[in-house]
């Protein structure tokens, strides 16, 4: 039906103006981006702390990582954009955007980073501890190398959810993919049904590879491990 919300003239429009998704989609890039960076870092600093043998360093961690998990991240947006004015801070939509999304998924991260430096078996470093190496540096030279390899499939999992947590910015008319879908839609035609199906399938676009090899690369370690565990079995019974 030419009235229909998948009728051919919204498609021929959205085509039309494709310029305004593309924009969009640039400051969802840019923003995912800049956040993904500051929750790695807050991760990684936070995970580390929640590991130390220092115990307000633990509970400063904990503290970081039970706010920010147990509430929901829209509130901590508006938080920024409509509180933070009240006592004279005003930040910029794209800002707020990336200390939002990079501050929430910080929490996350940090459970990932603990995470994959406790899997890490505790001889290793009751070893590096009793060859002179200092905490700092048996993370840095012996756990965190094989912590690494362990947790990029959950980190990539993050990534994937935080860029798809950008689309927030579109309640705070911050300019992203899903603002700008959102916006075209309404601007006299109401063509939401295809608005809606190409910001969707743009999204698929950038999350699905990534996914996939999160997964891919998963099961790489697991297999590898089966392996190793096969090997010894196999030693400890020539023995």
């Amino acid at each position: 039906m030419s009235s229909g919300p998948f009728a051919v003239w919204r498609w021929l429009r959205l085509f039309q103006d494709y310029s305004i998704f593309l924009e969009g989609l640039v400051i969802t890039l840019v923003v995912a981006a800049l956040a993904l960076l500051l929750a790695l870092a807050l991760g990684i600093v936070f995970g580390l702390f929640s590991t130390s043998a220092i115990k307000p360093l633990r509970g400063v961690s904990r503290v970081y990582v039970e706010f920010f998990q147990n509430t929901p991240l829209v509130i901590q947006i508006f938080f920024l954009y409509n509180a933070l004015p009240y006592v004279g801070v005003v930040l910029n939509v794209l800002v707020i955007g990336v200390l939002g999304v990079g501050i929430y998924h910080g929490a996350y991260v940090a459970e990932v980073v603990r995470a994959g430096i406790g899997s890490v078996p505790k001889g290793q470093t009751e070893a590096a501890r009793s060859q002179g190496f200092s905490y700092i540096q048996s993370m840095r030279w012996i756990i965190l190398p094989q912590t690494v390899t362990i947790i990029l499939p959950p980190l990539a999992n993050q990534a994937v959810n935080l860029f798809k947590n950008t689309s927030v910015l579109a309640l705070i008319a911050g300019g992203d993919l899903m603002y700008r879908a959102d916006s075209w839609a309404a601007n006299g035609t109401l063509s939401y049904g295809p608005a809606y199906v190409v910001t969707g399938f743009l999204y698929f676009l950038l999350c699905f590879p990534l996914v996939t090899w999160a997964r891919r690369h998963e099961a790489k370690i697991k297999n590898r491990d089966t392996l190793q565990v096969l090997v010894q079995t196999s030693l400890m019974g020539e023995s």
